[in-house]
């Protein structure tokens, strides 16, 4: 699976069980970058991506167990859990970094470069509710 999450500048993603933040643009590049493939994330992350008119917000599937669920190849939104768990069906990871400190209480419970994954690329650009956020796109 190939998983994507929004982080803070400490790797944190969420704060008394709320998303730290929203950005229409980030959501519409998580959707491009899946190109019509499904897009698994638990029931309450659905909303974020509901008021995209794009056309690609049909390949959406919700469910609590989904990273369970997600098969090889599948895209994984992930905003409220650890992902050690399912760390060996990870086939890539992008972070999408706030570029900003928030509190938060839950944290990315890896580093993709301490494990000695590949940075596959990183971009810049201009979101809805921040200047600038950064992706980087890591493989195992």
């Amino acid at each position: 699976m190939r998983i994507a999450l929004c982080v803070d500048h400490r790797n944190g993603f969420s704060f008394q069980g709320r998303r730290l933040s929203r950005d229409r643009v980030l959501c519409q590049d998580v959707l491009r970058t899946c190109a019509g493939s499904p897009l698994w994330m638990a029931p309450g992350s659905r909303s974020l991506f509901s008021s995209l008119r794009d056309g690609l917000s049909s390949s959406i599937l919700t469910s609590e167990d989904f990273l369970a669920q997600a098969a090889p190849g599948e895209f994984c939104f992930l905003e409220d859990r650890p992902i050690r768990p399912f760390l060996d069906r990870v086939e890539s990871m992008g972070l999408y970094h706030w570029n900003r400190r928030y509190p938060a209480d839950l944290f990315l419970d890896l580093d993709p470069a301490a494990l000695g994954w590949s940075l596959l690329g990183r971009e810049e650009f201009p979101g809805s509710s921040h200047k600038k956020i950064t992706k980087e796109v890591y493989c195992p």
